[in-house]
């Protein structure tokens, strides 16, 4: 515990990396609070980075409203297309289909969700699909995107990693955050176990009052400096390697990512404006290396731009992500895997939570506490999210989804199943992610299906209950087929020549 009457002034910030943990951080600090202090950022060119976060969700665009980035500077910067959802191609069962989409689905009763009267819809015969009430979901599906009024349609991006953290590189350096070239090889401490300087390969020491430990997998100052362990989860997340490759663009790009479900994890393809991201994430205790090296590079299209790449990763998180006066953002927090587009989100989390808890006039255990009490509740609602998506399938090709179906799962997850399959019920925790129709969705999508429905829904008689659901398609219809195509939109709003990749 840190002893309250010994606080000193924060006002030297050292940001430990780069990449997008490093400089998302860098410009959110230096936005809010950057005429307080003195802001450094080392990273090394020597050193890569993971670099395959390219699919976001809805959540960056506040993000970037807090940092007041221009959407269209941003996307051409990025080569940045539009995202309304994720495909789930064969993840119940294979060749059967489903899209996350990031819109609300029909309309709520106060008493009860639109998923109770699609319930009853069903059950009459009388509703379509969950997914033709959502208008997000049926634009992706029709490959169509356009900013509507009133914030009428919830979106994210697909983006390019390395061009993102430049692009806030340059928004970040003229409000006064000094990068500096160089590769940490050591670190010194203070009596009481803070981190008092980091130090380079070419000797040069810098100190400082507060560290954010950017060093991604490393995990040089929350990891060894500070000797904070993980939270290890590979027992319901089975996946721990992936391998990442760039190719060509051989067609337009879609508002959607593609995950494609394979007999031991995951294949992703993310179209972006210049070129076409692709990886496939497995366990290796189901696959080696070199076969599923091969598996990627016989299901991509357009050509290769660079080597495939593997990253080992570990399904843990920190149990304290602030420790001492060290905060660690991104990979050195933890890891999950890229399944629901995470990542980049965690970050911004974790960088808007320590906006808003900076310690300007020192360091108190009340704050570290309450940091890390948020993070922890935040981080276990997505991983029982994503252990939903595994653990709730059909197939029977495989011993990786066999085993994934007969594991035992958190008590969390498993009371949010019972309680839909049984009522059709949801809930969500405050400040949770993944609202309810995300988890309707998915739940429905894997072939969690309610056993019953509110009895409100009840109150409608079948001529009644035709006409809400079909006013609230066709309303989607008109709107959808008025909606120019994705790629068209792209180029009109945000496109610009580009030396990437087009395939000749």
């Amino acid at each position: 515990m840190r002893d309250p009457n010994n606080r000193q002034p924060v006002r030297r910030v050292v940001i430990c990396g780069g990449g997008t943990a490093g400089w998302m951080a860098a410009t959110g600090i230096a936005k809010v609070l950057g005429k307080q202090l003195d802001i450094k950022l080392i990273e090394s060119e020597e050193i890569g980075t993971v670099g395959v976060g390219e699919a976001t969700i809805p959540t960056l665009t506040n993000f970037h409203n807090v940092l007041e980035i221009n959407e269209q500077e941003f996307m051409a910067e990025t080569q940045a297309t539009f995202k309304l959802g994720i495909s789930f191609e064969s993840w119940r069962n294979l060749k059967e289909d489903y899209i996350h989409s990031f819109g609300t689905t029909g309309i709520d009763h106060w008493t009860a969700g639109f998923q109770h009267f699609w319930h009853k819809g069903v059950q009459r015969g009388l509703a379509g699909d969950f997914g033709d009430y959502c208008l997000e979901l049926k634009a992706s599906k029709e490959n169509r995107f356009a900013h509507l009024p009133n914030n009428g349609m919830n979106y994210a991006y697909h983006l390019d990693a390395s061009r993102y953290a430049k692009f806030l590189r340059r928004l970040s350096e003229p409000r006064g955050v000094q990068r500096i070239e160089g590769k940490i090889v050591r670190y010194t401490r203070h009596d009481n176990g803070d981190v008092r300087s980091v130090v380079l390969a070419s000797g040069q020491e810098i100190e400082g009052d507060f560290f954010i430990d950017c060093t991604g997998f490393r995990a040089l100052l929350i990891g060894e400096a500070m000797d904070e362990p993980v939270e290890e989860w590979s027992q319901w997340l089975f996946c721990d390697r992936a391998i990442a490759v760039q190719t060509t663009s051989v067609g337009d790009a879609v508002p959607l990512t593609r995950s494609m479900a394979h007999q031991a994890g995951w294949q992703w393809r993310i179209p972006l404006q210049h070129r076409v991201g692709n990886g496939i994430v497995y366990s290796s205790r189901y696959l080696d290396e070199d076969t599923a090296r091969k598996q990627l590079l016989a299901n991509v299209e357009g050509k290769t731009l660079i080597e495939p790449r593997v990253i080992k990763f570990q399904p843990c998180q920190r149990r304290h992500t602030w420790k001492g006066n060290v905060v660690a953002i991104g990979l050195a927090s933890g890891f999950l895997e890229p399944i629901e587009s995470t990542s980049i989100h965690l970050i911004q989390r974790s960088v808007i939570r320590l906006m808003q808890m900076f310690p300007s006039d020192g360091i108190q255990q009340a704050d570290i506490d309450e940091y890390n009490n948020q993070c922890n509740s935040e981080i276990n609602h997505i991983r029982d999210f994503i252990i939903l998506h595994y653990h709730a399938n059909n197939r029977t090709d495989s011993q990786f989804w066999i085993d994934a179906r007969e594991m035992k799962i958190p008590a969390s997850l498993q009371h949010r199943i019972d309680l839909f399959r049984e009522t059709g019920r949801v809930f969500r925790v405050p400040n949770e992610l993944f609202a309810e129709n995300s988890w309707i969705q998915v739940m429905i999508g894997q072939g969690i299906m309610p056993k019953s429905h509110h009895s409100t829904a009840d109150l409608m008689g079948d001529e009644e209950l035709k006409a809400f659901l079909g006013n609230i398609k066709s309303r989607i219809d008109r709107t959808v087929v008025q909606l120019p195509t994705h790629q068209a939109y792209v180029q009109r709003y945000c496109g610009r020549p580009d030396e990437g990749a087009k395939a000749a």
